[in-house]
């Protein structure tokens, strides 16, 4: 044992007060070494630490310093909102909500709209056939539907390799959801070849077939399912129910050379006539589905190979009632506008508010050319002309409905005779407002606005405008105005290939002698002006349509500004005629209507032109004309209304359902009450100079 050593210098001391000191110094001397050690350590792994990193390969300094700087640059792009994360949550925002409502919608009681409306206005009636069924009235006669354009359904049954998966798949109708997704094919395979009317190489595109055929036009958007629900509530079934699906967008002889149409509603009308024990079919058609069936009448009779060779009895011995919905038996304006710009008020509307969206300025899309290039392969589009010229819808200086009142107010006038002041009005509102004019050029018809466009063959989608040139579109808008006896040479003009097509299987004129050998030709048979009625004194036909919305009846149109390629002529939005001239909005003047057809073209022909023995009538066939006021939704609840007069909403109106519920049960046209008129269709009709 070793002690420690004695300072030097040091006094001298007690042994005990040697000890102390001696083990405190001890004591600091091993704390000191402690700390010395634990020093020595930490300097030691700092510099282990340092030498690894100095000895650690430079690429592997590299990726860490990029990991660094990314979490850094990560960092501050989170701390930024950017207006992609506000479309991203608001695009979530709306799908999630929508979900939630599909949810919730599925999940309430099918009772509870009922409710929540009832609680609103009050309770609601019952529906017609739940109505008729109660007074005892049941299915007697079988009842033929016969769609009109558009609402069909279309199916692929052979196709190019871009349809490759829609087999039996609807192009037309249902959720149309190929027109989304490959848009293009879409529209090659729903366009007929320009030549012939019919089918391109290699596409084959079908009618479908059964009462799905057009119950619905889309998902929750109906056609025939209200009316065939209201029938089934009274005991109708499939077997007493047919729905004459046709391809709406080929000619009416057409059909049958190609999918023989006519011949199918032939077969199906006789076998339900003889398995019901012989009771006469009550025919229903819809808008268009009215000219197709006066076509079927005309071919049934006609003889083989041309006609059905059914003899000139059989819609005597077959049909009961021909109850026509919102027929546009003259033609309508609106199709003028189709085949002229492709255009109606609501397009030209919507163009105004995204212009360059329909054409080629934005995105490069050009849907109105490609719209068009399709829809000028239609032959049935050219059906829906306006037929009699200015006889039937006025020249340039006067129109049948010049005392029409453009506020729209109801009125019950079954009178046929004005009264004196009735006749001063009218001459004071012609004056104002000429419906004659179907189309006139305004004010801005000027060189510049067609200046630097070359209508050319170099465009992505080829339209005749093309070959037109600028002299050719120039020449058009400089003849200013064009009445219904002009506005067929002016379609000849713009679309030749459409109309050469068309002058094959329809006309428009009227006919001075109806036993003329020349109107035994098909193409007459659809013109109700240039046609009989068959030989079938105890058969009736109704018009039956909407009254009260403003409809399309002539337009003021400009020249276009857009750029190459596009359609040249645009119906002017700002042609207004303000509280002068009311019936003229957005360059569209009204008349009254359902939208689509007006009263003239839906109503003339049962108010004067079948009314009683006519040559247009020679067998005295009773017509009625059954018109219904429309009167939009209450709420938003009631969907689109039992009370509506539109062209396809009618389709849900209740007394319009119920009028043909109690016809298919049994009962006439008297028994209804005979002619239900709120507008002045019989006026109107008086005007017209037509040979009876």
């Amino acid at each position: 044992m070793s002690y420690p050593r004695r300072r030097k210098g040091g006094g001298g001391g007690g042994a005990s007060s040697s000890s102390s000191i001696s083990h405190n110094n001890q004591n600091d001397a091993a704390a000191a070494s402690t700390s010395s050690k634990q020093k020595q350590n930490y300097d030691t792994d700092n510099n282990n630490n340092n030498n690894k990193e100095e000895k650690s390969p430079p690429k592997k300094k590299q990726k860490q310093s990029k990991l660094e700087t990314n979490k850094s640059n990560k960092n501050n792009n989170n701390k930024k909102w950017k207006c992609v994360d506000s479309c991203c949550w608001f695009i979530g925002f709306v799908c999630t909500m929508w979900w939630i409502v599909i949810f919730l919608f599925n999940a309430m009681p099918a009772s509870f709209p009922q409710y929540v409306t009832e609680a609103i206005t009050g309770p609601l009636p019952d529906p017609p056939g739940v109505k008729l069924a109660k007074e005892g009235l049941t299915a007697q006669h079988p009842v033929v539907f016969v769609p009109g354009i558009v609402t069909g359904g279309l199916e692929l049954w052979e196709g190019h390799q871009c349809a490759e998966g829609l087999f039996r798949k609807r192009l037309w109708g249902g959720t149309f959801g190929e027109m989304y997704r490959r848009p293009l094919c879409w529209v090659e395979h729903l366009s007929l070849d320009n030549e012939t009317g019919l089918d391109p190489p290699g596409i084959r595109v079908r009618p479908s077939s059964g009462l799905v055929a057009a119950d619905y036009f889309a998902p929750g958007y109906f056609v025939w399912a209200v009316l065939i629900a209201n029938l089934a509530r009274i005991g109708y079934e499939e077997k007493s129910m047919y729905m004459a699906a046709y391809d709406w967008r080929i000619s009416f002889q057409n059909t049958e050379v190609r999918d023989q149409s006519l011949s199918r509603i032939k077969s199906n009308i006789e076998l339900m006539v003889a398995t019901s024990g012989g009771k006469k079919v009550v025919v229903i058609p819809h808008s268009m589905g009215a000219v197709y069936f006066l076509h079927f009448m005309k071919w049934v009779e006609t003889p083989a190979p041309l006609g059905g060779g059914g003899g000139p009895d059989w819609c005597a011995k077959h049909v009961k009632a021909v109850m026509n919905i919102g027929g546009p038996f003259l033609g309508v304006p609106k199709a003028i506008a189709g085949l002229f710009s492709l255009e109606a008020k609501d397009i030209a509307v919507a163009r105004a508010f995204a212009p360059g969206v329909w054409e080629k300025d934005v995105f490069g899309l050009q849907t109105l050319q490609h719209l068009m290039r399709m829809t000028r392969t239609w032959d049935s589009t050219m059906s829906m002309l306006p037929r009699g010229g200015d006889t039937i819808w006025g020249g340039l200086d006067w129109s049948p409905e010049g005392g029409f009142s453009c506020d729209l107010k109801t009125s019950h006038n079954n009178d046929t005779h004005t009264t004196e002041k009735d006749e001063k009005e009218d001459k004071n509102s012609t004056e104002s407002v000429n419906l004659g004019r179907m189309i006139s050029f305004g004010k801005d018809v000027a060189e510049d606005a067609v200046k630097g466009n070359k209508f050319g063959n170099n465009c992505d989608v080829w339209t005749e405008y093309h070959e037109m040139g600028v002299s050719g579109i120039k020449a058009v808008a400089d003849y200013k105005v064009y009445t219904a006896g002009s506005i067929l040479d002016l379609l000849n003009f713009v679309a030749p290939k459409l109309m050469a097509r068309g002058d094959a299987h329809y006309s428009y004129g009227i006919s001075q002698d109806l036993d003329d050998p020349e109107y035994e030709q098909y193409k007459y048979w659809s013109n109700p002006l240039e046609t009989k009625l068959p030989n079938a004194p105890d058969m009736e036909i109704y018009s039956m349509y909407g009254v009260g919305i403003p409809t399309e009846r002539a337009y003021v149109y400009k020249l276009a500004t857009s750029a190459e390629c596009s359609i040249p002529f645009q119906i002017d939005l700002s042609a207004d005629g303000g509280s002068e001239i009311p019936c003229l909005k957005s360059g569209v003047f009204s008349a009254n209507g359902d939208e689509t057809v007006p009263v003239l073209s839906a109503g003339f022909m049962c108010a004067k032109g079948w009314r009683g023995k006519t040559r247009f009538n020679p067998s005295g066939i009773r017509t009625y004309i059954r018109e219904y006021n429309h009167a939009p939704p209450a709420n938003l609840l009631e969907g689109r209304g039992t009370q509506s007069g539109a062209h396809v909403d009618i389709m849900g109106n209740f007394a319009l359902i119920e009028d043909i519920l109690r016809v298919a049960a049994g009962d006439t046209g008297d028994d209804l009450g005979g002619d239900q008129v709120y507008s002045d269709i019989f006026k109107w009709s008086e005007r017209i100079n037509l040979e009876l």
